[in-house]
């Protein structure tokens, strides 16, 4: 009874693959498009060549959002190494300017490295859906090879 509904079954199994290879895809590109979009709204230019700049290039990609953050890293530590360091025995003082960069710095760091998380995560799960499909394609061939064999082995010679 089993075999009989088997190769139905695999065939529905690799067209739910790719049909969620597919979603994973349009899914992942759709918020790697809108962090792009919304990366280049805040038109951070720090990382690239004045030539870049020149040309209108702006901070969109993983790759430049890392640059920038390691620049601004670099800066933020040149005022103090920690936050700890910054304050010594204190606390925030909002009217000391170089608190204020630092903390200015430190989340303007935080959203370039979150923005390189993000694009390695809509990345990874465009390559999921990517094995999705080839999975889903796979099964759905196995199960048409399946149930070609079954019929042919059904019938008499």
């Amino acid at each position: 009874m089993l075999s009989r509904y088997l190769p139905i079954l695999v065939i529905a199994l690799g067209i739910a693959s790719l049909a969620m290879g597919i979603g994973f895809i349009v899914e992942g590109k759709a918020k790697s498009d809108l962090l792009t979009d919304a990366m280049r709204e805040e038109q951070i230019t720090l990382g690239l060549t004045q030539e870049q700049i020149d040309q209108g290039s702006l901070v969109d990609t993983a790759g430049e959002a890392e640059k920038a953050g390691d620049t601004i890293r670099e800066h933020r530590r040149s005022i103090a190494p920690t936050y700890g360091d910054l304050l010594g025995d204190g606390r925030f003082d909002p009217e000391n300017p170089a608190h204020v960069t630092y903390m200015q710095a430190l989340n303007l760091e935080t959203y370039l490295y979150f923005a390189v998380a993000s694009f390695g995560l809509t990345t990874a799960v465009q390559v999921t859906g990517i094995v999705m499909i080839i999975t889903g394609i796979a099964l759905a061939a196995i199960g048409v090879v399946v149930m070609r064999l079954r019929k042919a082995a059904s019938q008499p010679c």
